[in-house]
């Protein structure tokens, strides 16, 4: 095994000219990207930008015993670019500011971009620039996205209304259930070094937790279906927490009904496995970078078939509270319990 190279043997502009050599530029919006003192981005006729930025904190946000660096770029990406569509519009470029500490060596942080331009031809994005720093702690990611949307077609998550259909894209729970294996395998490990990990019976709920996908699919097939969402927002931080989110900015109630929320069969058995509530999974677990949109009730025959949409409730008026809705038909008012940042 070669030996790796120190970070402050190339220093930060040799270290950027590294980084930069395999970055692909493809977006049309893209006038000049890395190498200047700042990008140049000239947006379509009648195109609005969208603006978004996620910080990821190691500590905090990712664990770097069971997070591998390309992963960790990927998903630093993706949960941006979840922030775009949750929008209605389409990343375009992206940059990248990385606070990194004297441990890591030249070929972990070539990892790390490696992530980063994988999920940038995955979703068509252009890497037009940044920032690196030394860090006297632990390794920060920051990540600002811009994209486009045309003009007036932006999804606010204050558009919805009475009676209008809740839906989620996908199923729900699977990233937390994800990080409590990955979670327990850390613990395995701290007792014994020797003990390899057991990840193969978990392979979808641990991908959706290390290297999850922004539902750009949906905002494409929404519009091949001549449908814009009235009120959009994606699910970081719970279903629970994103609905009232959603209700708040609108002005009204909702009914969410327990029976309808998607869940994978793997979600189910790893709940099982760990005598968790599948339901308090889906509604508070958080990082699943599904959509949460509202459409028309009109609208519903358009969607009642598709095979990744799942009609979860509707809006009500604001004096009826937000409720979950059980199978036993209780109404329990709806409480976020998901990830608080503070």
């Amino acid at each position: 095994m070669e030996p790796l190279t120190p970070l402050h043997e190339l220093g930060e502009f040799a270290l950027i000219r590294r980084l930069q050599q395999h970055i692909e530029l493809r977006q049309p919006s893209t006038v000049l990207g890395i190498g200047d003192d700042a990008a140049i981005i000239a947006p379509a006729a009648g195109q609005e930008l969208v603006m978004t930025t996620d910080l990821l904190v190691e500590g905090v946000h990712f664990d770097l015993t069971f997070s591998p660096l390309r992963h960790l770029g990927y998903k630093a990406v993706a949960v941006n670019v979840s922030d775009v569509a949750a929008m209605n519009a389409l990343p375009t470029q992206l940059v990248v500011a990385l606070s990194i500490p004297a441990r890591y060596s030249v070929e972990a942080i070539e990892e790390l971009y490696e992530g980063l331009r994988l999920a940038c031809e995955a979703y068509n994005v252009d890497l037009v620039g940044g920032d690196t720093t030394a860090s006297r702690g632990g390794l920060t990611i920051g990540i600002t996205v811009l994209g486009q949307v045309e003009a007036g077609k932006a999804v606010p998550r204050s558009g919805g209304r009475p009676t209008d259909i809740l839906c989620v894209s996908g199923d729900l729970g699977g990233a937390f259930l994800g990080l409590q294996v990955l979670e327990r395998e850390k613990q395995a490990f701290l007792a014994d070094p020797e003990t390899q990990p057991e990840l193969d019976a978990y392979d979808y709920v641990v991908g959706r937790q290390l290297r999850p996908e922004a539902r750009l699919d949906i905002i494409h097939e929404l519009r091949e279906l001549g449908l814009t969402p009235t009120s959009m927002i994606d699910i970081s931080d719970g279903l629970a927490a994103e609905v009232l989110h959603l209700c708040a900015a609108s002005g009204t109630g909702a009914r969410v009904f327990s029976e309808y929320l998607p869940l994978a069969q793997p979600t189910l058995e790893a709940a099982a496995e760990f005598n968790l509530d599948p339901l308090t999974c889906a509604l508070n677990g958080g990082e699943d970078y599904e959509l949460l949109f509202t459409l028309p009730v009109a609208e519903h025959a358009k969607i009642k078939n598709h095979p990744d949409i799942t009609v979860i409730g509707h809006l009500t008026e604001q004096n009826d509270a937000v409720n979950l809705i059980t199978r036993a038909g209780q109404a329990v008012p709806l409480q976020a319990q998901g990830f608080k940042h503070f």
